[in-house]
């Protein structure tokens, strides 16, 4: 079960357990198990078939990407990486029907592609593990950046694992406080650049601060926020209601955030560029001095009680207050705190490395890699 051959009807004799299928000059046949491509630069693409469907969406006339849209994501994204000269591309593998539609389109159009290559999960568990699966394969073959298509969920999971690759995270989710809003286009020029190196990853990427929070029996990172909620509902996609949450703490803060996150975005801004982070205590707006109308997620503008806040400084371990409840972390409510079980946050300097498309474009600018200087008509005029 599992397998991509299956999935779009083909013989899944021709195309599992791994699929290459290369449409550039040069290739054009589909390889088998034994095979293996060497040489050139490696991309990834990991796409989440179910971002940006959870239950914060009902009523919220939030943006919905379909698998054929987000099909279409992928596909823009390996025609940039062509133009930039990345010669094979990992992409993930999934039964929500975008790797399906790429590989029907693959078939269809004869334009310059680099070889691709799918990712077989044998089972899929519909759940982040396929993610993760998915990134660990791609770290492994060798990939130099990763392009992750989701939400913050997705984003943060494909964090915990990329190790040093480069990550770029695109907005496809419900929550995206983190990815980035760019035309795919773009991003995936820019991250071809960095994948072959004719842009200098170091001057393009920086590495991003997360939080991590330890339970006695579990850990989890966040990239943008972690709250302590009293609400008992593990596993709900959303913070619950505003009067239950008691703690905050924010990698970054921006003004014109969603989420929790912009909370402390209208009381004490913190950019992304800085160490620290912000922590605020929270309660119910009718006992709070401070009220904050936030942006916690699409449509939803809520009163948020503040306590009061202060600076998260990174190295620092900060024990939790709450006795009890339930940790949310990038807005999904994984982890359950027992009456009288510890618990504590920690702001760290060492997340992944994250792609800034502008800054990449800028290079590429900067060095003339996009331009054709050969021909008559680029002549400077006098």
């Amino acid at each position: 079960m599992g397998h991509l051959g299956e999935i779009v009807g083909c013989n899944p004799v021709h195309l599992c357990p791994s699929v290459v299928f290369g449409v550039s000059a040069g290739y054009g046949q589909d390889r088998g198990r034994g095979d293996v491509v060497v040489g050139g630069a490696v991309a990834g693409i990991v796409a989440n078939p179910v971002s940006g469907r959870d239950i914060r969406r009902l009523g919220a006339w939030a943006s919905v990407f379909p698998a054929d849209g987000r099909a279409g994501l992928v596909q823009r994204l390996l025609s940039a990486f062509a133009v930039a000269g990345v010669r094979r591309v990992l992409v993930s593998t999934d039964r929500g029907g975008i790797s399906a539609a790429v590989l029907r389109a693959l078939g269809r159009e004869s334009a310059a592609r680099p070889e691709v290559e799918f990712c077989e999960q044998d089972p899929f568990t519909g759940c982040a593990q396929d993610t993760v699966d998915a990134v660990r394969w791609m770290v492994d073959a060798g990939a130099s950046v990763i392009v992750c298509l989701g939400g913050d969920g997705t984003a943060r999971v494909a964090a915990s694992v990329c190790g040093d690759v480069p990550l770029l995270a695109l907005f496809t989710g419900t929550d995206n406080a983190f990815p980035q809003m760019r035309e795919a286009t773009v991003a995936g020029l820019a991250a071809g650049l960095v994948a072959t190196g004719k842009v200098d990853v170091d001057l393009v990427a920086e590495r991003v601060s997360v939080l991590e929070v330890v339970t006695k029996n579990r850990r989890a990172i966040a990239l943008v926020d972690v709250a302590v909620t009293m609400s008992k509902h593990v596993g709900a996609e959303a913070s619950g209601e505003p009067a239950a949450l008691t703690e905050l703490y924010c990698t970054f803060a921006e003004p014109d955030g969603i989420g929790l996150s912009s909370v402390a975005g209208q009381l004490c801004p913190s950019p992304r560029s800085s160490p620290d982070g912000v922590a605020l205590q929270l309660g119910p707006a009718d006992e709070c001095a401070n009220v904050v109308h936030a942006l916690i997620a699409p449509k939803l503008v809520r009163p948020i009680g503040v306590r009061g806040w202060s600076v998260l400084r990174p190295g620092v371990r900060v024990d939790l207050a709450a006795d009890g409840g339930v940790i949310a972390v990038d807005g999904a409510r994984e982890l359950e705190l027992k009456n009288g079980e510890g618990a504590y946050v920690e702001l760290r300097s060492d997340g992944p490395w994250c792609v800034d498309v502008r800054a990449v474009m800028a290079e590429a600018a900067t060095q003339g890699l996009l331009r054709d200087a050969s021909g008559p008509r680029n002549e400077r005029r006098r």
